[in-house]
């Protein structure tokens, strides 16, 4: 009997790669069973809010909406600067033991107490895994924690599930960043291989750029990183590396530190400038 083809593996992996509009603009499937349907529109919701179209999201997904579309919703409440409201009906939910199993909350709370740097709690929803974005969001989470071996343990899973994933290559190439030294190399030939296997995107530019760097070829890094400017010029992750970059080649970093702080405030880099500043600042008063 012939495997049922995978109808939304070409909008998942755009999605992955960080392809989003594309991954938008391919999600008129038709014939879609109902799981399928809605994992379509939990991807497509999700590429929405990548874009920083949340307010769109927030007035699409509707109180009828499914659990998976209403975990939705709170992620782009959360990045809209509605956090505390977000936070409180995710505890609401979490506690439901009607919904708190279902895995798109479990994934969008593993996500959102990610980035308020609760690791702990993140990992109580996210560590059971049950689907590769799961194993692939507590890699990330590990590596946040620097505790490598348990990111390790998380891929090993991944790789034992599909070891040709597009989610268990970039964890690899996540976990061999982290680790460093000849890892480097190998995280480079998998950006390397998405860039000639799928469109290139800011995602895979950045990816390439970040390992240049760490390989000290900080020119490449440059090269990769304002093609991805090019292609979205208020993307944190270019104009973060863009300023360190910078740094490395004695070129000033200012304009892209200040685009970060206009269009990301909340961003690690834009959090760890403003608490050195501080630092500087006490520093400088208990001399005077």
């Amino acid at each position: 009997m012939a495997a049922t083809p995978d109808l939304l593996f070409g909008l998942r992996n755009s999605f992955y790669l960080g392809a989003y509009q594309a991954a938008i603009n391919s999600s008129d499937i038709p014939n879609l069973p109902a799981d399928d349907a809605l994992e379509r529109d939990v991807l497509v919701h999700q590429s929405y809010i990548a874009l920083g179209s949340y307010q769109l999201v927030i007035n699409e997904i509707d109180s009828s909406a499914p659990t998976a579309l209403q975990a939705v919703k709170l992620l782009a409440l959360y990045l809209s600067e509605n956090k505390e409201a977000a936070i409180s009906s995710l505890q609401e939910w979490l506690s439901d033991a009607a919904i708190s199993n279902n895995l798109t909350l479990r994934l969008i709370a593993g996500t959102i107490y990610m980035y308020e740097q609760d690791y702990n709690e993140a990992l109580k929803h996210t560590n059971s895994g049950g689907t590769m974005e799961l194993h692939a969001l507590n890699v990330q989470i590990f590596i946040k924690m620097h505790r490598s071996d348990y990111a390790e343990k998380q891929l090993k899973i991944m790789q034992q599930i599909d070891e040709d994933h597009t989610l268990t290559q970039l964890a690899n190439a996540w976990l061999d960043l982290a680790m460093g030294g000849s890892k480097v190399q190998e995280a480079y030939l998998i950006f390397q291989d998405f860039s000639e296997k799928y469109q290139m995107t800011g995602t895979i530019l950045n990816g390439k750029a970040v390992c240049c760097m760490h390989m000290n070829r900080f020119d490449e890094a440059e090269s990769l990183l304002l093609e991805a400017l090019n292609k979205d010029a208020k993307d944190a992750e270019t104009l973060a590396n863009l300023a360190v970059c910078s740094l490395h080649l004695g070129k000033p970093s200012s304009r892209y530190l200040n685009q970060l702080k206009l269009s990301h405030p909340d961003h690690m880099l834009v959090r760890r400038l403003a608490s050195a500043e501080d630092n500087f600042d006490r520093a400088v008063q208990s001399i005077a």
